[in-house]
């Protein structure tokens, strides 16, 4: 066996090696690239034959490094990285060197209880992609709209007289990128607004006109002209932005559901007809047939825990790697909870948070387990963490077994484990 710990880096990396028998045996460096990353494997094979009992330890689960290693063969041994800075010295210095020391000895440790990495494949991997990218635009979404809201409210209110409670309607964002000031709007003949509003497949070209002169007609505070100018070109760029996350957005949604359910929505209904099993991500049907879960959020979940469920081995593993288990802390006459783990994957933690949110509009038995905790003294998102939990270990259940989730029987299942009448 041999075990080699990484520090990695984004232009290099620090690489120890060691073997049972002797320790940590050499310590280099190499670049990240091509040549440092083939001259690692190659070394290690020349010491270790059998990629499989080559066992690497480092700070990450992901990157062009990890999927290097997993391609040659190796054991890859994801580590948080608060597991390698308990066991520096009593210093606690950060060293580089030392920190691939310590991995390498983590490697060597068959006892250390470490996790070997079950790397997404393709499918998998793309849906993750995807739904990080579109969980960071959603995010980019509010900020935009919030300084563009800032920026009309004090140079252009009729802008969002005309907006009401949407600002970020495709039409209003495509009007103020022709017209970002409110002289600009008001110049514009009415044969301009229809000729637009068709441009733009408005469903009612002529109503729109009339909405905009009614928005022109209403009083407002004077703006000054020197704010007007200034903020014209801000206004177009929110609104070209805008747009094109939008339109991203959409494509993201559509591409999600396609690799969920092996196929695009179609028609009126937005079913997929002769969907493809094979380009399918495993259990995808499962996660859309939870309450809550639509195409972006069922995306979320499902690329984060990947194709391989029986990588958790009960439930509860599910849930620690989601950061809902809550931790006991016991120590003399000391004994309290911690809410959630700092170590988890944080992505799936807040998609489950989420998750756990829009339930409670679709699930029955999702609001009254809720109101239960509600009722028992926890605060909203205590009571959120603890449905979230709950739904975790279902799912679990659900794709270990292979079965769609159906309340009826969840509700049937929980009344009689509870003693109670059906």
């Amino acid at each position: 066996m041999l075990g080699i710990g990484i520090d990695w880096a984004e232009e290099f990396h620090d690489v120890a090696f060691g073997t049972p028998e002797e320790g940590v045996v050499e310590q280099f460096r190499i670049e990240h690239g091509p040549g440092g990353v083939g001259s690692l494997i190659e070394r290690a094979l020349r010491l270790e034959p059998d990629p499989a009992e080559v066992r690497v330890v480092l700070e990450t689960r992901h990157g062009l490094l990890v999927e290097a290693l997993v391609d040659a063969g190796f054991t890859v041994l994801p580590v948080n990285p608060d597991l390698v800075a308990r066991r520096r010295g009593p210093a606690r210095k950060k060293d580089d060197a030392e920190d691939a020391r310590i991995c390498c000895l983590l490697a060597l440790d068959r006892h250390a209880g470490l996790k070997a990495l079950i790397p997404h494949g393709h499918l998998g991997g793309e849906l993750r992609a995807i739904a990080r990218d579109d969980e960071r635009a959603a995010r980019d979404q509010r900020r935009l709209l919030n300084r563009l809201r800032a920026d009309l409210q004090t140079t252009y209110p009729t802008a969002l007289v005309l907006a009401g409670a949407d600002l970020g309607a495709p039409t209003v964002l495509r009007l103020l990128e022709r017209w970002p000031t409110q002289p600009e709007l008001a110049a514009a003949t009415r044969d301009e607004l229809v000729a637009f509003a068709r441009a733009g497949h408005h469903g009612w070209p002529e109503r729109f006109a009339d909405r905009v002169a009614a928005a022109l007609a209403v009083p407002s505070l004077p703006t000054r002209d020197y704010l007007v100018r200034a903020k014209a070109a801000g206004i177009r760029l929110a609104a070209v932005q805008l747009l094109a996350l939008h339109e991203a957005r959409r494509g993201w949604e559509a591409r999600m559901a396609e690799l969920l359910l092996g196929g695009r929505r179609t028609g009126r209904d937005h079913t997929v007809k002769d969907p493809d099993p094979g380009n399918a991500f495993p259990g995808g049907a499962i996660y859309l047939s939870f309450p809550g879960l639509g195409d972006r959020l069922a995306a979320r979940v499902a690329g984060e825990i990947g194709e391989h469920i029986d990588q958790f081995d009960s439930p509860n593993g599910l849930q620690c790697y989601a950061g809902r288990a809550p931790v006991t802390r016991r120590s003399g006459k000391s004994d309290f909870v911690v809410a959630r783990r700092l170590a988890h994957n944080r992505y799936l933690g807040d998609a489950v948070h989420q998750w756990a949110f829009c339930s409670l509009s679709q699930s029955g038995l999702a609001r009254e387990f809720y109101d239960q905790k509600i009722a028992a003294g926890k605060n909203h998102h205590a009571a959120l963490r603890t449905l979230g939990n709950r739904w975790l270990e279902i799912l679990w259940h659900c794709l270990t077994k292979g079965v769609r989730y159906d309340e009826a029987v969840h509700v049937a299942n929980r009344n009689r484990a509870l003693g109670r009448a059906a």
